[in-house]
């Protein structure tokens, strides 16, 4: 039986935090990652909220990236593809929402929860929240978040970690390139800092917030169709031999 997951809204004094959880260090399945996306974007039509703090449940991994128990499963090129547009309909859910959003990472995080981490407007993290692109390890890439995360990093240091497959980035190097945006050596320091920041954010014009949301993402206009032909190109390589090698292998250690 296929373990779910779950998202959680708390909306309070014009903030709404999403927290998603899976027993798995937090990662994601399709049903998952759709539930991400309607709760992301049911917030639009909400007034009372003007920002979304975005996090994931216990203290250890952040997000351990794609279920490898459903990349598995994965039989055919139109499965491939609806997964791996998960992943992009969260990210573009999370680009095109009138809500500015933070980020709150608190531990490891790998593949597609660094496109997450990338997507947010503005990242909190502690000196625990490693972060690794291991996709070309398995036989694929992270061609879904590859825009946000170069978007964010730059392409020099998106091609590091690229290539550096199997190598930890510490959450210091990931300040230094400006994935993260405070690192902090402790759970609470950084949860006392997320939670001043946005309560000051949200008291600001909600106006004012969307219009510089808007420009933020400037050059972004293309990603709905971007991000769903880099999902094809993940759903093919999916299917390949090394891939499903890789990740039995992966799942026996």
């Amino acid at each position: 039986m296929q373990i779910q997951g779950t998202i959680d809204v708390v909306i309070s004094k014009k903030i709404a935090t999403i927290t998603f959880y899976h027993p798995l260090s937090n990662s994601f399945p399709s049903n998952l990652l759709t539930e991400l996306t309607l709760a992301i974007t049911s917030l639009n039509s909400t007034s009372d909220v003007n920002v979304i703090v975005l996090k994931s449940q216990g203290e250890k991994a952040f997000c351990a990236g794609a279920s490898f128990d459903e990349l598995l499963q994965i039989d055919n090129l139109e499965k491939g593809a609806t997964f791996f547009n998960g992943f992009a309909s969260v990210i573009n859910a999370m680009r095109t929402s009138n809500k500015l959003i933070v980020g709150r990472v608190q531990g490891k995080t790998v593949g597609g929860g660094v496109g997450l981490a990338a997507a947010c407007d503005y990242c909190f993290a502690t000196d625990a929240a490693s972060i690794k692109l291991s996709e070309l390890a398995i036989g694929i890439g992270p061609f879904v978040i590859e825009p946000a995360v170069s978007r964010k990093i730059g392409m020099p240091a998106m091609s590091e970690m690229t290539l550096e497959a199997e190598t930890w980035k510490t959450a210091q190097w990931a300040k230094e390139k400006q994935l993260f945006t405070q690192v902090f050596s402790t759970i609470e320091e950084m949860d006392e800092a997320v939670e001043a920041f946005s309560k000051r954010l949200s008291s600001y014009n909600p106006e004012a917030l969307y219009e510089m949301k808007k420009v933020l993402w400037k050059g972004t206009e293309n990603w709905d169709v971007l991000l769903k032909e880099r999902a094809a190109i993940s759903g093919r390589l999916v299917l390949s031999d090394f891939t499903v090698n890789a990740l039995n292998a992966f799942k026996k250690k």
